[in-house]
């Protein structure tokens, strides 16, 4: 039987809750339960309560000099702390938020509320290494449990694990089987971790998997994943073998076939890079980003696709913590979702309403495209995120051209007789084209949101076309690579809406992401971009 502990972390239960990452740009739509009649923004899931409020002065907890503890890794803490908030918390699984040198501190708080007691300062060395365990323990997830189980002594030691505990245990387990991390620096941060944190048992039951797992991965034996029998026994092999929920694996085979299905999982375990772009807006260039960028030793390379974005692998901390994004300078905006404003090709002086508008990332760029000139609506549901929106938009000095709705796109399309000469939907999608940055986002997509996702997009697109003028342009899109959610939806709107006609977007972006039917695909695999989709249609006169 395993022992209890009356520390912070203890408190735990080993439930999974749904959580949402924020930074980047697309409409993707978590739920609980959605009806017809229901809003569509994400719906927020309950947290886990943390003892100890922060400080509303200084945005930290007090220090606490008697609860410091040197001995323990502070990456491993931190890395542990946040596994748990994202998987009992609902807390986000990216660290590109914008706190910039504090986001170390705050980290800190959370470890000192939950554990009840702080390691070292964390340096930058420390939050690059937070982010890439983080990251790949959440991706790695279902593959690190299978050789969790196959080590301990029976199944129910591994049901019963508390989520500290288990944290840690994964966290070691990536570090040692797709890090590389010297191995006695591995079992011996750890143990030290699980018996500060949580008592000496679990630490010794740490030392013992963890070593079972160095000699297995030393003689080439660790547990083997079958991937035989039927179909469905194949697809659940590959879903262990390759961190993914069953569901997506049939349907990606169903749709794309064995191999790409591989190679699309494959990518979407890759740490992933990140583009910039360049705000336009306040007159800067992509040639002033890459000048920025080389002040700050930032390694970077063009986009190949579009003017004033710029890639990079890593170093988005370096980025942060200079005050880029904080400035205006610049976003953080993925190729993928700028080449769907391409699409959208806004020009000075045109009316153009974009319907779901918030987080604002395609919002921010079509209004920099309008150079001052013209109109643009931003249409949400989400009040709080539409104020964001509203202050980033100010900062990066586009707010003149740039009206913020707070309204269901359902109910202000019935209301209004305004007609836009372009309207954009970034429709409220299942994120399936994004899981290389959105790493927890595989564990809380459920089969059933689809279905749900299906008809809320169908809604949401009927009401979008009320709004365009005769001869104006439609733009939907969505971060999915599903067919259900891109191609598939708007055959059906084509079917009840006559008025309305394909326009091939070959005349906006490279051909190689034109499809056969003239619709704009980006394939992660193929473009090495998030996947996405967009059709542009015309209304007729």
């Amino acid at each position: 039987m395993m022992q209890t502990s009356n520390s912070p972390a203890s408190s735990f239960r080993h439930t999974i809750m749904p959580s949402l990452p924020q930074l980047l740009s697309g409409r993707i739509l978590h739920f609980a339960k959605l009806s017809a009649t229901s809003s569509y923004e994400s719906h927020s899931t309950k947290q886990v309560k943390f003892p100890k409020k922060i400080s509303r002065k200084t945005g930290s907890p007090p220090r606490n000099t008697q609860n410091l503890n040197l001995e323990v890794s502070p990456h491993r803490a931190v890395s542990a702390v946040r596994l748990m908030r994202i998987e009992l918390g609902g807390a986000f699984a990216d660290l590109l938020n914008e706190q910039g040198k504090g986001s170390g501190e705050n980290e800190m708080g959370y470890v000192e509320r939950t554990l009840g007691f702080r390691t070292r300062h964390l340096e930058d060395r420390d939050l690059r290494l937070v982010t890439e365990v983080v990251g790949g323990t959440i991706r790695w997830r279902r593959y690190l449990d299978h050789l969790i189980l196959s080590l301990c002594h029976d199944e129910s030691t591994f049901r019963s694990m508390e989520p500290l505990l288990l944290q840690i245990l994964r966290i070691g387990f990536y570090e040692i089987t797709k890090l590389d991390m010297p191995s006695y620096a591995v079992v011996d941060e750890n143990v030290r971790l699980a018996k500060v944190a949580l008592r000496p048992g679990a630490g010794n039951l740490v030392n013992g998997i963890l070593r079972k797992l160095i000699v297995l991965k030393e003689s080439d034996s660790l547990p083997a994943v079958k991937v035989d029998g039927d179909d469905r026994q194949q697809a659940r092999g590959l879903a262990t073998l390759y961190s993914h929920p069953v569901w997506m694996v049939r349907r990606w085979t169903k749709y794309f076939g064995w191999d790409e299905a591989i190679k699309l999982m494959t990518w979407n375990n890759s740490s992933p890079s990140f583009s910039l772009r360049a705000n336009t807006g306040k007159g800067l260039t992509g040639a002033d980003l890459v000048s920025r960028l080389k002040m700050l030793k930032v390694p970077h390379e063009p986009s190949l696709y579009l003017d004033d974005f710029v890639r990079i692998k890593t170093g988005m901390q370096n980025v942060i913590q200079a005050g880029l994004l904080k400035e205006g300078f610049c976003a953080v905006q993925d190729e993928s979702a700028g080449l769907v404003v391409s699409i959208v090709d806004p020009q000075p002086g045109e009316n153009i309403i974009d319907c779901c508008a918030a987080p604002g990332g395609k919002t921010l760029f079509m209004a920099s495209c309008l150079n001052g000139q013209g109109t643009l609506f931003a249409v949400d549901i989400n009040e709080g995120r539409l104020r964001i929106l509203k202050e980033t938009a100010k900062l990066h000095q586009v707010i003149d051209v740039i009206s913020t709705i707070h309204a269901d796109l359902r109910t202000f399309s019935t209301d209004k007789v305004v007609e836009w000469d372009k309207v954009l939907l970034d429709a409220p999608c299942s994120g399936l084209g994004v899981l290389s940055k959105r790493a927890d986002l595989r564990w809380n997509r459920k089969q059933e949101d689809m279905e749900q996702l299906k008809h809320l997009q169908d809604e949401l697109l009927d009401s979008a076309s009320r709004l365009v003028k005769p001869g104006g342009v439609l733009i939907y899109s969505t971060c999915s690579i599903d067919p259900e959610e891109n191609e598939e939806r708007i055959e059906d709107f084509l079917l009840s809406h006559p008025e309305f006609d394909i326009d091939p977007v070959n005349r906006y972006v490279p051909e190689d992401f034109v499809t056969t039917r003239g619709f704009y695909m980006s394939n992660p695999v193929k473009h090495e971009l998030d996947g996405a989709f967009a059709a542009r249609l015309v209304r007729s006169q």
